[in-house]
C-alpha cells in the first residue's frame, strides 16, 4: 500500500540528511561514486543519497527475470493472452466508468480514446497488476549488480533521484512497479515520468498509482508527444499479388508510399490515401500468415513497447473496446 505525501527530504538526499552508522551503501565504492555523482545536482549530497541507497535491497529475482530469454511467440498465440473476452470486456467498463475523463484527455492530447484505455490494459489489466517489486530495489539491483544493462539502468536510478517531491506523490523508497523499474497503471520508468507523465488533476504532484487524471493524462501525453495522428489510420491488413515484390522491411517506420506498395502487389482491404506512408508487417495468424500495412500511428504506438505483436494487440484490444463502447452507447 502506498503511502501519500510529498518525498520527504531526507529520502531524496538533501544537504540537511544524516546518516548516524556506516550502512553498506557506504563502503560500496560504486554506491559511493554515484553519490558523489548526484550530489552535484541542486538538493541532493553524498549522505543523503547513500541514506536512501542503504534501504535498497539486491534481489536476485529480479536478476533472474530480467536475463530471463525474451520468449518468441508467433501472433497466434501472443494474440490471446491479450485479446480475451474479459479484458475487452474490462476495456469496455473501465472506459464507460470514466467516460468524461477520457475523452477530455483524448480531445485535448488528440489521441484516440480507445488507445489510453488499450494501454492500460495490456501493460497492468486495468490497474490490477503494476508490479509487486519496490522501485528502488529494482533500480539499485539492475544499476550495480546487472553489467549488460548497468548503464541504462543507472540512469533510471539518477533520474528517480533528480524527480523529486515537485514529481512524484511518494517517496522514492516507497514506489511499487515492475521488475524493470516500470511505475503505475501505464508502466512508466523514471525518464518517461520526467519527459511525458502529467499531473493532470492540478493537485501539484504526479500519481500513477491512485489518481485517474494523472495516469489517463500521462498515458495520452506519451502518444501525443510521439506523434499520433488522430484520425489516421494504424495498420490494414493486405492481400498479396502473386508477383508481390519481395520486400524486407527494416522496422516499423513507414517509409513507403501506399501508391508505391501498391505497385508492387499490396493492396489494401481499404481506401487509403495513396500518399500516406506505411510499410509491411508479415505475422503468422491462426489461420495461417497474415500480411499488414501499418502507419505512422502503428509506430507510435512501438515507442511503447518495440514488439510489433504488442503494438498489433494493442490496436486490435483498442479497436474492440471502441466497438463495444460504442454497441453500449446505441443500446442505451
Amino acid at each position: 500500500m502506498l503511502i501519500a505525501g510529498f518525498l520527504s527530504s531526507g529520502c531524496l538526499g538533501t544537504a540537511n540528511a544524516k546518516v548516524s552508522a556506516k550502512t553498506a551503501a557506504e563502503t560500496n565504492p560504486d554506491y559511493v561514486a554515484f553519490a558523489e555523482e548526484l550530489a552535484q545536482e541542486p538538493g541532493l549530497s553524498k549522505a543523503g543519497v547513500l541514506a536512501t541507497l542503504s534501504k535498497a535491497q539486491v534481489q536476485k529475482s529480479i536478476l533472474d527475470a530480467i536475463a530471463r530469454p525474451a520468449e518468441s511467440k508467433e501472433w497466434k498465440d501472443y494474440r490471446p493472452i491479450f485479446l480475451t473476452e474479459k479484458r475487452i470486456a474490462d476495456g469496455v467498463a473501465f472506459y464507460a466508468a470514466n467516460r468524461e475523463l477520457i475523452d477530455r484527455a483524448a480531445s485535448e492530447f488528440s489521441v484516440a480514446p480507445e488507445i489510453i484505455v488499450a494501454i492500460i490494459g495490456v501493460e497492468t489489466n486495468y490497474g490490477r497488476n503494476y508490479g509487486s517489486y519496490k522501485v528502488l530495489d529494482a533500480l539499485v539491483t539492475l544499476a550495480f549488480h546487472y553489467p549488460p544493462r548497468a548503464t541504462f539502468f543507472r540512469g533510471e536510478l539518477r533520474q528517480l533521484f533528480l524527480l523529486g517531491d515537485s514529481h512524484m506523490a511518494y517517496p522514492i523508497d516507497q514506489l511499487v512497479g515492475s521488475y524493470a523499474g516500470a511505475m503505475g497503471w501505464g508502466q512508466f520508468i523514471p525518464t518517461s515520468v520526467a519527459n511525458f507523465a502529467r499531473d493532470y488533476d492540478g493537485d501539484g504532484r504526479i500519481d500513477l498509482w491512485n489518481s485517474l487524471p494523472d495516469i489517463i493524462g500521462s498515458v495520452a501525453n506519451y502518444f501525443a508527444v510521439h506523434g499520433w495522428q488522430a484520425g489516421q489510420p494504424v495498420a490494414a491488413p493486405v492481400s498479396v499479388a502473386p508477383d508481390a515484390r519481395a520486400i524486407a522491411p527494416d522496422g516499423l517506420l513507414p517509409v513507403y508510399p501506399v501508391s508505391q506498395l501498391r505497385d508492387w502487389g499490396y493492396t489494401p482491404d481499404q481506401t487509403l490515401d495513396p500518399d500516406l506512408t506505411a510499410t509491411l508487417l508479415k505475422l503468422q495468424g491462426a489461420d495461417g500468415p497474415e500480411v499488414w500495412m501499418t502507419f505512422q500511428n502503428f509506430y507510435v504506438i512501438s515507442r511503447y513497447n518495440r514488439s510489433p505483436l504488442y503494438s498489433m494487440a494493442v490496436w486490435q484490444l483498442a479497436g474492440a473496446i471502441a466497438s463495444g463502447a460504442n454497441a453500449g452507447a446505441s443500446g442505451q
